[in-house]
Parts: structure tokens; sequence; C-alpha cells
């Protein structure tokens, strides 16, 4: 390659790239994204209905003041099931909605006899999204 004196490739190379973020983000918008507002890194699981059965997802480590795009699609569900630990694995919500997790990755269809089937029963929050297509939580550290 011809050196360039003027930067005028850097200058390409960063425009280009710039250029192809904003398009990219543009397209790939998160549909419900949680935010930890805590000083702590927490360890989250999402709870929602998929072809009418119940699922949970896990685990998305979100930093302190980092958030966190779970959900990449438009919402469909009304209600979105959030449950969080500490790094030590202690829950950081208090939740009421009992539902399946794992110790680790997963994706767990059913709520029901989560022993029995060999899973961790917990205790999730419900997340009213008011019907949005899009959604933010904002976690605290203090239940809702």
């Amino acid at each position: 390659m011809w050196p360039d004196p003027t930067g005028r490739t850097k200058l390409a190379a960063l425009v280009g790239g710039a250029l192809l973020s904003i398009l990219t983000a543009g397209r790939a918008h998160a549909e419900f994204t949680v935010c930890n507002q805590t000083l702590d890194v927490v360890n989250l699981a999402v709870g929602q209905k998929v072809d009418d059965a119940d699922q949970t997802d896990g685990w998305w480590t979100i930093g302190a003041n980092q958030c966190v795009n779970v959900i990449r699609e438009e919402l469909t569900n009304r209600y979105i099931y959030i449950y969080a630990t500490d790094v030590f694995g202690h829950a950081i919500l208090n939740g009421s909605t009992e539902m399946c997790i794992g110790r680790r990755r997963f994706s767990i269809r059913g709520i029901d006899e989560c022993w029995q089937r060999g899973h961790i029963a917990a205790r999730f929050v419900e997340v009213d999204t008011q019907e949005q297509a899009r959604w933010t939580y904002f976690l605290t550290g203090s239940s809702p």
C-alpha cells in the first residue's frame, strides 16, 4: 500500500466504521433491556411466554452501571419476569412468581416441578411492560 501523508485512509476507515455502527444500531435495537444501577455485578435470568409455554433463559452478567439487551425482538408479552443474583448466587430481587433456573447457562421450558426435573426453583419479579413493544428495567438493588 502507498503511504498516505494526509491520513485520508485512516479518516475514511473511521467514517466508514462510524456509519456502519449507526446503521447496525438502527436495525438491531433491543426490545427488553435491563440496566444495572447497583455498584455490584449481577447475574440475570429472564422468563416469558414463548409459543404459549412459559420459558426461562439465563444467564446474563451485567456490570455495575451497565445495560444488557436480553430480548432482542419486539415484545409480544405484557409481563416479563426477571431474577437477579449477586456474584455469590444470593437473590437480590424479592419476586413472587416461581420459575425454574439452572446453575449454568440455560433455556428451560415450563415452570412446574423445577426440582423434579433437575432445575432450581427461584422467585422471579413480574415486570409489567404495559403492552409496549420496548421496555427498559432499571435494577436498583431494592425490590419493586
